[in-house]
């Protein structure tokens, strides 16, 4: 059996730490001291328990979110808190302020429109979401019920590089593809949420991080799997939680832990995202889609100079061990996700890979 790691650039679920992998290998069939799978344990057990706090816990500690703020482990993906968060947190009479910066943002804001009044406060669809909207250009509802950001757009490459300036109102973050890849002022915000399978752990995993205080909002005639507050009184067990998936997030925050924590990894991504900018700006063969000052460091953008040329740069890509690199269908081109987990070499593979590709082709 060939077990050779391809350099995977998929953009999720995308590749995990090696050392958890192999944890993980190594403690399936039966927990340390336990006799069982951790797939086996029942979720209302004092070893799934256990497991739960473990990665609340070093959550909490790793990223500093105070105590007055709850961390949910829900299901659904981030697709399904498009529509949970306008159903609990959109008052009656309230607008909900919405900031497009591409295609998640606008899934978001299709799901939004079901439940109450929504206004964009901002918009870059003129300039094909190249970048983020600068302050100046927001106009903002006084006394919104709550402005909501993507705060990194995977397909078009772009990442919010400060929180914007919203004063008093609660700022929802849509933190799917760039949790934890960096520092977070978590009190900036009133809600956090992130599907796991690109930063944090396998598909199936939603990790919601809410003020406390934001909980009054959740209405009793809210369904209860739809309810924040249900779910934060009984500390994400109101149903079966995906508990495999939880127990891959405890171990991949202490593998950020052991890294040295959210600076580390900081400093470690922009590193990698430098290099392979780098190699981008050094030719016209290649050339970057999003804006230089709102590029991402997890999702790289940039296209060769025709639609066949990608198409044999992606298939001899693959060949070479460099997986996952074709544009989403929406936009074309190439994308190189490189996430927490995503190993350096695999950009210096990459580089080489573009300057010979370029050397035969340009």
């Amino acid at each position: 059996m060939n077990t050779m790691r391809t350099y995977n650039f998929s953009a999720g679920p995308a590749v995990l730490p090696v050392p958890v992998l192999e944890e993980v290998q190594r403690d399936l069939v039966s927990l340390p001291g336990i006799g069982m799978s951790v797939l086996e344990v029942s979720h209302r057990s004092k070893i799934f328990k256990e497991v739960l706090h473990h990665a609340t816990d070093n959550m909490r500690a790793l990223a500093d979110i105070p105590e007055n703020y709850k961390i949910l482990f829900l299901q659904g993906g981030a697709s399904l808190q498009f529509l949970m968060v306008p159903m609990n947190l959109l008052l009656v009479n309230k607008t909900a302020d919405y900031i497009h910066t591409g295609a998640w943002a606008q899934k978001a804001i299709k799901e939004a429109k079901r439940v109450g009044k929504i206004h964009i406060a901002a918009t870059t669809a003129d300039d094909n979401f190249s970048r983020i909207p600068d302050m100046s250009e927001l106009i903002l509802t006084p006394e919104a019920a709550y402005v909501h950001i993507t705060s990194n757009n995977t397909i078009e490459g772009t990442q919010w590089q400060s929180l914007p300036e919203i004063s008093e109102v609660p700022l929802i973050s849509d933190a799917s593809s760039d949790i934890f890849s960096r520092p977070i002022d978590v009190t900036r915000h009133g809600l956090i949420y992130a599907g796991a399978q690109k930063n944090l752990g396998p598909a199936g995993v939603t990790v919601v991080i809410i003020r406390e205080d934001l909980l009054a909002r959740s209405l009793d005639s809210i369904p209860s799997m739809l309810n924040y507050k249900v779910h934060a009184s009984s500390q994400s067990l109101y149903n079966t939680p995906p508990t495999f998936g939880i127990y891959v997030i405890g171990l991949t925050i202490k593998w950020l832990q052991s890294l040295g924590g959210l600076k580390v990894i900081a400093s470690i991504n922009k590193r990698k995202a430098e290099k392979l900018y780098a190699e981008i700006d050094r030719t016209d063969f290649y050339y970057g889609l999003a804006t230089k000052s709102d590029r991402s460091l997890m999702n790289i953008t940039f296209r060769l100079p025709n639609e066949t040329l990608e198409q044999q740069f992606d298939k001899e890509a693959t060949v070479a061990g460099l997986h996952g690199l074709k544009g989403h269908r929406s936009l074309g081109g190439i994308r190189a996700s490189i996430y927490n987990a995503f190993p350096e070499a695999g950009i210096d593979t990459l580089v080489d890979f573009m300057q010979e590709f370029e050397r035969k082709n340009g």
